[in-house]
């Protein structure tokens, strides 16, 4: 693994390459990509395609990316440009890429700004109220979530924000009238540490699920746009966007094992089944 720095006017983006460039074996390499989640999160991928060259990094202001804009929100459009000027950095072509998240919103925010960046996209659970009929609802849940965040801290937020994306369903007046969770019911602490610059559960990153994707665009663009939904998330807000935006875009969303940590392995206290997602993206990459 190399990593390297790309010195931009707002950020130093920093992203490893796993494997040669150009590639050994001629097929473009993997890029993956989250938020708000950096490269640490898709390593057990990394380690489950050790035969193709994959790219990884951490976005604008997480992990080792220091911003220099003197910004701390996360707008799509902009998270797109870093990627794109990561690609254009790799200097081979068109990548394929698992995007997961918000993650896959900047992607197909990529998609719809740089159609000829990526070959094959897999675009996993892409949070997208707009294309939820409860979208107003969802957003009130999540100002209910940010409030108790802005309140009472990290464990109280965290608690709310579980209870909201493991709904089933759409949210409902009954959901919103519930009273907010006890954050020790959940594991959580009880206690405040006083920081309120958490990108999940403050409003820096709203700009995420608020973004409206344009849907022309994304039809007519070269790229291979694969909508991922994981099998214990189709009733769930991830799951819910996700089937939703594959219906706009007309397909049907393409189920993967496990749920919307479904990638990862047991080092971040929420293990996935990496081996059987792994097997499963290799076959969509593959087109079967």
């Amino acid at each position: 693994m190399t990593q390297h720095t790309l010195d931009l006017p707002e950020v130093d983006l920093v992203y490893d390459v796993h494997g040669p460039l150009p590639t050994a074996d001629g097929r473009a390499p993997l890029m993956m990509i989250g938020q708000p989640m950096d490269a640490s999160g898709f390593q057990a991928q990394v380690a489950l395609f050790d035969d193709r060259t994959v790219v990884t990094y951490d976005p604008r202001g997480l992990g080792r990316s220091v911003r220099k804009d003197g910004k701390a929100t996360n707008e799509p459009e902009v998270q797109a440009e870093d990627v794109h000027a990561i690609i254009e950095a790799l200097g081979v072509g068109p990548v394929d890429m698992l995007a997961s998240s918000g993650g896959a919103v900047t992607a197909l925010a990529l998609v719809t700004a740089h159609p000829h960046d990526i070959a094959t996209l897999v675009a996993h659970e892409p949070p997208i109220d707009s294309v939820l009929p409860d979208a107003d609802a969802v957003h009130r849940a999540r100002v209910a979530y940010t409030r108790a965040y802005q309140e009472r801290g990290w464990g109280a937020g965290m608690a709310a924000f579980v209870a909201m994306t493991s709904w089933e369903g759409e949210v409902t007046d009954e959901y919103l009238s519930r009273p907010a969770p006890d954050p020790a019911a959940f594991g959580m602490p009880i206690e405040d540490d006083g920081r309120r610059d958490d990108p999940l559960l403050s409003e820096l990153s709203w700009a995420i699920p608020l973004y409206v994707p344009d849907l022309d665009a994304l039809k007519a663009a070269p790229t291979r746009v694969v909508i991922a939904v994981g099998e214990e998330s189709v009733k769930g807000y991830t799951g819910r966007t996700a089937i939703a935006l594959a219906e706009r875009l007309g397909q049907q969303a393409t189920v993967f094992p496990s749920h919307h940590g479904g990638f990862m392995g047991g080092e971040f206290g929420y293990a996935g089944q990496p081996e059987a997602f792994a097997a499963k993206l290799r076959g969509v990459l593959d087109g079967s």
